[in-house]
């Protein structure tokens, strides 16, 4: 089977879709099945998928999305470009990431007679772009063969303006790169208590409250030290001020990080902590921190507890409520064996998102759609018959 993988996201920046696009092509070709991945690249891709990524767009523009940056292609030369794509591929199934974002899935959708199947990843608690734009976009919706959502709150938000029927098939975590078994960092095993946050500097994060509760649990735990993982030049500068006003002792900013080096900081974390405002689909960091070990506190929003059960894997406390954080770290940090316990738990239920089995449950899902439209494209015949001999192999 040949597979088409499109994203709206430059491929050389590491985020949550490039990296699930990445891991499903992954998973695909080691089960033999053709893979090829589009989205727009601002440089020659590194990884071990290089070969079979086709880039689009080599100037990609970065725009404000959803209290973040993302950096798509916003060439209106893409028709004829994604028109030879598809007649030069041939591809079984054309699958779109985020569908709708401009341009390159919403061109694909356009354009595509194959098998099309979305996933859409986002939530947001307003409607954004999608209320403006369902009207023009209700005539390409039809062209979906399958739609897949990554969570119940991501099903929600899409289905709030496209009604249909959607299969929740999660982000998946990569078990050999993030597990118990990985050294933590030295420089951080020097006997303090170390509260860890990864993530993007952005607002909605709540990196604001957590730092309010740290000034307030430092009077109660001195030895504690907040260690924040993640890129943002503009708000560390406002942080960094903020620390030096008010002579915060004990925080680390260690900028970016590379993503192969962000289970180490996981393993560093006695309280791993994601206090974001909302606006959070899945909460990948918490799946992350899970698969490490490491117990968790973090905002009770949608995205989060669809993920992790309160008084299990961790503590989920109201967003906005430094009070509340400064709680539940404290509560965690005065006992090991209740962190350690649900530490394992977290571990424990990070097998059941493995990419082998978020990547089987995709094939099978695609098995299932060709099912229902046999007559799609002219190769459909040998779409449903390949996926019935190798199924999800």
């Amino acid at each position: 089977m040949k597979i088409g993988l499109v994203s709206p996201y430059d491929y050389s920046y590491p985020g949550g879709v490039t990296i699930h696009v990445s891991q499903l092509a992954r998973q695909f070709q080691a089960r033999g099945h053709t893979v090829k991945v589009v989205a727009p690249c601002s440089k020659p891709p590194a990884d071990d998928l290089r070969e079979c990524v086709i880039p689009v767009g080599h100037h990609p523009v970065p725009v404000p999305s959803g209290g973040s940056i993302a950096r798509i292609t916003l060439s209106l030369k893409l028709s004829g470009t994604v028109r030879r794509l598809l007649q030069k591929e041939d591809f079984d199934v054309v699958h779109m990431h985020e569908p709708f974002t401009p341009m390159l899935p919403v061109t694909f959708l356009r354009l595509s007679d194959y098998l099309n199947i979305a996933t859409f990843h986002a939530y947001h608690s307003k409607p954004r772009g999608y209320g403006l734009a369902k009207f023009i976009l209700r005539k390409w919706v039809r062209r979906l063969h399958g739609r897949v959502a990554v969570s119940e709150p991501a099903r929600k938000f899409v289905a709030r303006h496209f009604p249909g029927d959607y299969r929740i098939i999660p982000n998946g975590i990569d078990l050999g790169q993030f597990s118990p078994l990985v050294e933590p960092m030295d420089c951080l095993g020097d006997g303090k208590l170390n509260i860890v946050f990864v993530g993007r500097l952005e607002k909605r994060k709540g990196l604001d409250y957590l730092l309010k509760a740290f000034v307030l649990l430092k009077k109660d735990y001195p030895e504690a030290r907040l260690v924040v993982v993640g890129p943002g030049k503009s708000l560390l500068n406002r942080y960094r001020r903020v620390i030096q006003r008010q002579d915060i002792k004990d925080v680390v900013f260690t900028g970016y990080v590379p993503y192969n080096e962000l289970p180490r900081y996981y393993r560093s974390a006695h309280v791993f902590c994601a206090p974001a405002l909302g606006e959070e689909s899945f909460g990948i960091v918490l799946l992350e921190s899970m698969a490490c070990g490491r117990a968790v506190v973090a905002s009770n929003i949608e995205g989060y507890a669809s993920l992790m059960t309160h008084g299990e894997e961790g503590l989920l406390v109201p967003p906005r409520n430094e009070l509340a954080l400064r709680d539940a770290l404290g509560e965690l940090l005065a006992d090991r064996t209740l962190r350690e316990e649900m530490g394992y738990r977290g571990s424990l239920k990070a097998g059941d998102y493995s990419w082998d089995k978020v990547g089987a449950r995709v094939l099978d899902y695609y098995h299932e759609v060709a099912g229902n439209y046999p007559w799609v494209a002219t190769n459909a015949g040998q779409l449903v018959s390949s996926l019935q001999s190798s199924g999800s192999d």
